[in-house]
């Protein structure tokens, strides 16, 4: 049967037994120091910021932050950043886009088979044909919307926003528009003026930024 100690006198012969004996193998270890430990005085994170959203849809504050950010996107999408740099044309120039490429590494096919070599120049204006042009205009100048407008179809023309709604423009105007998301298609044929043109011509191609006079929309 076990003993129960309930005396103060059998405690200290428990411990001094404890003390004869020595350690037990096995039954404690320094396991060294993992790392510091810090007393828990703050409440848990998550549960604060959970409280806070409660109380903050509680108040409506919730629902407006959501109608405030749900504007924000709508107007960019409905107008995006304009492209920076871009300027009316006050001075008529054409020039060539080369658009050839040359091969950084052997490309191969799922066989092995050469497609092409390393250095190897490839023209993809060898391989399609651009039908439409595009044409680069600031959508809140009015001459040059009504210039592009008048001028080209949806058929034969892309017309290409660097500023303004074209969300708003394909609503009054009932064709489609579109816009030069952060400036790539300029950036890459050079156009710092509007309105431009870019047109295939041959295995290149022409780039025209033309000059509009005041009034003029044909």
């Amino acid at each position: 049967m076990k003993a129960v100690l309930t005396s103060g006198a059998g405690i200290a012969s428990f411990a001094a037994a404890m003390l004869l004996i020595g350690p037990i193998p096995g039954e404690a270890r320094d396991y060294g120091h993992v790392g510091q430990v810090f007393p828990i005085i703050e409440p848990d994170l998550l549960a604060t910021i959970e409280a806070r959203l409660r109380r903050a849809e509680g108040s409506g504050e919730l629902a407006r932050m959501n109608e405030q950010f749900a504007r924000r996107v709508e107007q960019r999408v409905r107008r995006p950043k304009p492209v920076d740099g871009i300027t009316p044309a006050r001075m008529a120039r054409s020039w060539d886009y080369d658009p050839t490429i040359a091969i950084e590494r052997d490309i191969r096919d799922q066989k092995g088979n050469l497609i092409a070599g390393a250095g190897h120049r490839i023209n993809p204006l060898d391989f399609v044909e651009i039908k439409q042009d595009l044409v680069f205009v600031d959508g809140d100048d009015a001459t040059q919307l009504a210039w592009a407008t008048s001028r080209y179809t949806d058929l034969k023309a892309k017309i290409i926003f660097v500023n303004g709604s074209p969300i708003d423009a394909m609503t009054a105007k009932k064709r489609r528009f579109y816009f030069d998301q952060e400036g790539k298609l300029t950036a890459t044929f050079g156009i710092e003026h509007t309105p431009a043109v870019v047109s295939q011509n041959g295995r290149t191609m022409r780039v025209s930024e033309i000059v509009l006079k005041p009034g003029k929309s044909g």
